[in-house]
């Protein structure tokens, strides 16, 4: 495997707006975020104290239902909508650990997430990374590399792991869930988590905190809300909730919280709200 080699301003990033997915990239860790980046989760942590772990228990959640796909329903295809840059045990590596000839698609339309994912995987056949905005669902089920990759006659498992918080209303959340919803055959599956409070100044200071940072943001939603993108779906026990409780007796990875990090000594009433559903 081969790393990048374009600087982010050849790929057209402008290094004075944060990005959603770099931001992620640093809550866990990584190493492919900017000082736009970093600056922005120093202060999204003064609004929100826990987001450091808030995200570390989603990407351990998104290694379960990636598990629970494969491994419990024998689910051999996935989508994975925003993806994010390929940081700590992404679904092709949980997935084809199960079964060798399971096939991914990627879709993000970040080009620092896009240099990445494809270097990382050059050497897969059975792996893409897709340009596409998750908002505009067609530009994946349509593509052509899509269905030459993807067989939508067999189940598939759809994947949105702490991303749709990132749409706002005018962008029909839920028309697009359901778009991708009528792709796919009876017997697949939707892995879904988001932002969630019930506490409403917590919310609000969030995504004002987000949106100070970067113009690709929506809001946090409370439960009711987000129930209903499983609309069409028979969620799965332990049914839907924070999903720090999901499956805990399936493998996941530790993964290591940013090196600067100091744990706060009281809990964000913020958390990754989901699960997993099954189409009818």
């Amino acid at each position: 495997m081969s790393a990048p080699q374009d600087g982010p301003e050849s790929l057209g990033v402008d290094l004075s707006i944060a990005s959603v997915a770099r931001m992620y990239d640093y809550l866990l860790g990584g190493k492919d975020n900017y000082a736009v980046d970093r600056e922005a989760v120093v202060k999204l942590r003064l609004a929100t104290p826990d987001i450091d772990d808030v995200a570390r228990r989603n990407r351990m959640w998104l290694q379960r239902v990636v598990y629970f796909a494969a491994a419990e329903l024998g689910i051999r295809q996935f989508l994975d909508f925003g993806t994010g840059l390929p940081t700590q045990r992404t679904v092709h590596e949980v997935a084809q650990e199960i079964h060798p000839d399971v096939r991914v698609v990627y879709a993000d339309n970040d080009p620092i997430v896009l240099a990445h994912g494809r270097a990382l995987l050059e050497d897969n056949d059975r792996t893409i990374m897709l340009d596409a905005d998750m908002a505009q669902p067609d530009t994946v089920l349509r593509a052509p590399e899509v269905l030459d990759l993807i067989d939508f006659g067999e189940p598939v498992a759809a994947i949105y792991a702490s991303v749709l918080h990132c749409l706002p209303d005018e962008a029909h959340p839920y028309e697009v869930v359901k778009r991708v919803r009528d792709a796919l055959p009876s017997g697949s599956c939707l892995g879904l988590s988001h932002l969630e409070s019930e506490d409403q100044a917590a919310a609000e200071a969030l995504t004002e905190s987000m949106r100070k940072s970067t113009p690709y943001w929506g809001r946090v939603r409370d439960r009711s809300e987000i129930r209903r993108f499983f609309d069409g779906f028979d969620v799965v026990e332990p049914g839907l909730g924070d999903i720090a409780e999901w499956w805990l007796d399936i493998p996941a990875v530790e993964l290591p919280l940013a090196s600067d990090y100091v744990r706060p000594s009281t809990a964000s009433p913020v958390i990754e709200f989901g699960g997993a559903g099954i189409k009818r």
